[in-house]
């Protein structure tokens, strides 16, 4: 092994020997039980994340615990093609050469597309490589591959069938940036300030108005209708009357709908059925019509003099100006508000009414509903479920169409006589299908309706196979809790409905990775971290063993580089300690786990292995990766480095050729051992340490997970050495409160609770030599109750008590003297700062931190001075 740790020195390598040796890949085998992982698949053109590095992490460490288990592990991976970002992508890219999608047209805009795929398609494959992921690339998948079309084409005929996919005119989510309606889900609302507007509505032919108050002016040319509560007295004697729409002159009537809460506002409202989804429902009930005032960019539409052809913000402004400068504006009021934003491109989204696809959601949603209650669906945290349940229960139908051109297109046709056809085949080069000439719906699929089909798919539904069967459904689905309504949600009645099984059997929720303050990572933040810049730093299993420690299901974490320096020193520790114990292997040694004579110390690290086994085991069993980590890195460096590796110095540094022939097996033991454990976690350094151990197989990634072993259950003995470890701390923590030199020995005099142990701490009292700078250790059986004596020393520890005699340890006059200097700074100190604080200058001028701090100055020096005083007073006529 290298003297000093360098991962950019092995990382690359290992890699592509885990790839070219074939370890990623899973085939059906029937002698080994599957266990199946798809990956989330990240935009075809996007660029790793830390939400992406973290979120593949736990994956892989899950794969490589199974796959160390003795399952067929497959963990597929793949890409999305991401319709709304990969469209504006090429959109900006032809933009700036000067053309557009009209000039392209439909197949030319395809073909612009598909190369901006294919050059930067790659990219965060690689970019994956990098970070460890093991999954098997023989797999690979795209959201628009051969497969996943011929998937999409049949789930969509199938639901169309069952009466599950219709066409009608709906208020939608439009986006005006992406020309394009969005699902419920794919929209976030922000809190912000907004304007409430007071508008008079003039009766016909009256001086008499309403006043109508509204947070969307620039949607008012909609207007169809003014509504009251039935219930609503004020208004009796004018239902049925007309209003005239300021600035239009449309006369509009004043109705009657229990929609409306005549406690709020006015009591009036103005109905705009085109423009808003609780307005359409009124006007379907009153037969009112519609009316589109914005088109696809929410400019406004032609048929409205000089406002047509505004942008809706710019016609807002207008219009309110010709309000008041007309007298219709009675009043402006300030307003909180939630805002609804497209997720694709952050622009405010626009309730439009609008001809598309939608899914009948109310059955599928119980699909769901009933999967997780049945427990077919367990989600990790549990605390989500809430969520998950309020949202099913609270559904609205899916919007799947997209007014885009990059994404599965619709397998809608119409006939020249406008009937529809829904086909899972294409027409015929003279564009004949059944018979009949059609023609293709222009829309294409909301891009979660083919990742919806994840689960399956990739394993070759809808066709019978072989790996179907066998990995199908999967084990567990790792994603983050932003995603659990465009994706998780839709997966499970997706693939209940068309397989009759749930696509997975856990649900393992991450949470955002935030800066050191809890802040969002974003671009205009400047805090956002490049996984890629911190592996060529530091390593990729520094980065990987931060992410997955102190962080728990579902809760954010906070990214500090601090913290990852911390993980880089765990790999170095590991990195030295296993060097030590290689260059004290001499060639021809006999490592064979067998013909053991093993000393306490022995049995204290096989058990404490012992027990790490165990309880990573189950930690992995029920995903708690976290909590694994913690506790393999607790063995590793304080058990194994801190403790074992100085307790064996005795022996590999002795004469005695047995002993050090013994726990040179154990040391290579235990340390293959913990690679092992450690492997899922931090794959390369593990890898690469493994390679130079004398006693190996082909690859550590395809070794075997250890197993608990009752021969090493060492109770009694881990009891006692727990102990010893103790007593040495306490007895150096003794020395340095006393600041006794290291080269000042001791004699230490040890009373053992029990008779059966005398021997055990006998075998180890040399680690009291050395490790606790002892001179001479006697043991011996407690007789009754150890009496206080003068100038001695007692630590009581479980299993026996520790003499350590004041006068061997301290020459009193030296230290009387060190403790007067020491009074006599502190006096002086306490002086300044009492001087300081009196000074109502300092007090009323320095900031509050800087005063509060001095206070705290003196405060500590007072007390450390009592202390002192204590101290001195004990030794005085020693």
């Amino acid at each position: 092994m290298d003297t000093k740790y360098n991962p950019s020195q092995f990382e690359k390598e290992i890699y592509r020997n885990w790839e070219k040796k074939g370890y990623f890949k899973a085939s059906v085998n029937k002698d080994k039980k599957p266990f199946t992982i798809v990956m989330p698949p990240p935009n075809v053109t996007g660029y790793l994340h830390l939400g992406h590095a973290l979120n593949n992490t736990i994956q892989d460490i899950i794969i490589r615990y199974k796959r160390l288990k003795g399952f067929e592990a497959l963990w597929i991976p793949g890409t999305d093609h991401a319709s709304i970002s990969t469209e504006s992508k090429v959109v900006d890219k032809i933009t700036k050469e000067g053309k557009s999608k009209k000039d392209l047209g439909r197949d030319g805009f395809l073909k612009e597309a598909w190369d901006w795929t294919h050059k930067y398609g790659g990219r965060i494959k690689e970019q994956l490589r990098t970070i460890g992921v093991s999954c098997d690339w023989d797999h690979d998948s795209f959201t628009m591959d051969e497969n996943l079309t011929k998937a999409v084409r049949r789930v969509f005929k199938k639901m169309y069938d069952d009466g599950l996919i219709y066409r009608g005119d709906r208020i939608v989510n439009w986006d005006p940036l992406a020309e394009t309606a969005i699902s419920d889900a794919e929209v976030y609302h922000l809190e912000q300030k907004g304007k409430l507007w007071y508008i008079k509505y003039f009766f016909e032919d009256s001086d008499e108005y309403v006043t109508i108050a509204t947070t969307r002016p620039e949607t008012m040319f909609g207007d169809l209708a003014v509504a009251v509560n039935p219930e609503d007295e004020r208004f009796k004697d004018k239902i049925g009357k007309n209003l005239i729409l300021p600035l239009v002159g449309r006369k509009i009537p004043l109705i009657e709908d229990s929609y409306v809460d005549m406690e709020y506002g006015t009591g009036l409202v103005k109905i705009t059925p085109s423009h808003d989804p609780n307005d359409f429902e009124v006007g379907a009930r009153h037969d009112l019509g519609q009316c589109l005032v914005l088109d696809s960019k929410a400019h406004i539409v032609e048929g409205y003099g000089k406002y047509s052809g505004l942008e809706r913000y710019e016609a807002r402004k207008e219009i309110l100006r010709d309000l008041e400068s007309q007298g219709y504006l009675v009043k402006t009021e300030d307003l909180d508000h939630a805002v609804g934003y497209s997720e694709r491109t952050n622009v405010v989204i626009e309730p439009i009414i609008s001809k598309q696809w939608f899914v009948k959601m109310d059955e599928l949603a119980k699909m769901c509903i009933d999967a997780y209650e049945g427990g077919e669906v367990k989600l990790i945290p549990e605390s989500l479920s809430k969520t998950y349940m309020n949202w099913l229960n609270n559904i609205r139908d899916w919007t799947i169409s997209r007014q885009l051109w990059w994404g599965h297109r619709l397998p809608v046709f119409y006939t020249d006589d406008g009937e529809v056809i829904v086909s899972e085949e294409d027409p015929d080069e003279n564009g004949f299908l059944e018979g009949v000439h059609v023609t293709q719906d222009e829309d294409t699929l909301d891009t979660w309706f083919s990742s919806a089909l994840w689960p399956f798919a990739t394993l070759g539904w809808p066709d019978e196979n072989p790996e179907y069967d066998y990995f199908f459904p999967t084990d567990i689905l790792v994603t983050g809790y932003d995603i659990i309504f465009f994706w998780v949600i839709r997966m499970i009645f997706s693939s209940i409905y068309n397989t009759g099984k749930t696509p997975f059997h856990h649900v393992l929720f991450t949470g955002l990775i935030r800066d050191s303050q809890g802040r969002k990572m974003s671009k205009s933040l400047g805090n956002g971290v490049d996984p890629i810049e911190v592996v060529d730093k530091y390593g990729a299993d520094a980065l990987r063993f931060t992410l997955i420690t102190g962080n728990s299901p579902g809760n954010d974490m906070r990214y500090d580089e601090k913290r990852i320096v911390a993980s880089r020193n765990f790999a170095n520790k590991l990195w030295n300690a296993s060097r030590f114990v290689l260059m004290n292997i001499e060639e021809g040694d006999d490592l064979e786990f067998t013909n053991l004579d093993l000393e306490l110390e022995d049995k204290w690290i096989l058990k404490r292995l012992n027990d790490a086994i165990s309880e990573v085991s189950k930690n992995l069993d029920k995903y708690e990766i976290g909590l694994a980590a913690d506790r393999i890195e607790e063995f590793i460096w304080n058990e194994y480095c801190d403790w074992y590796i100085e307790f064996a110095k005795l022996r590999l540094y002795g004469e005695d050729e047995k002993a050090k022939k013994t726990v040179k097996k154990v040391l290579i033991y235990v340390l293959k051992n913990m690679l092992i454990l450690l492997h899922p976690f931090m794959p390369f350094i593990t890898e690469e340490i493994y390679s130079s151990l004398p006693i190996k197989d082909d690859m550590l990634i395809v070794e075997e997970w250890p197993s608990f072993k009752e021969e090493f259950d060492f109770v009694n003995e881990e009891a006692n050495v727990n102990s010893v470890i103790d007593a040495i701390g306490a007895i150096r923590n003794q020395r340095s409160s006393l600041n006794v030199p290291a080269k000042t020995k001791q004699n230490l005099k040890i009373l053992v609770e029990k008779e059966e142990n005398i021997k055990l701490i006998d075998e180890i009292k040399d680690q009291f030599v050395n490790l606790a700078f002892a001179k001479d250790v006697e043991v011996s059986k407690k007789e009754g109750e150890t009496v206080d004596e003068d100038g001695v020393i007692k630590l009581i520890f479980n299993q026996f008590q520790v003499l350590m005699s004041l006068d061997e340890l301290m020459d009193y006059d030296k230290e009387r003297a060190r403790l007067k200097d020491e009074i006599k700074r502190l006096e002086s100190e306490i002086k300044r700062a009492s001087g300081k604080l009196a000074n109502q200058g300092f007090v009323s001028k320095a900031p509050k931190k800087v005063v509060d701090e001095e206070r705290v100055k003196l405060k500590n020096y007072e007390d450390l001075l009592e202390k002192t005083k204590e101290s001195l007073e004990e030794i005085r006529d020693k």
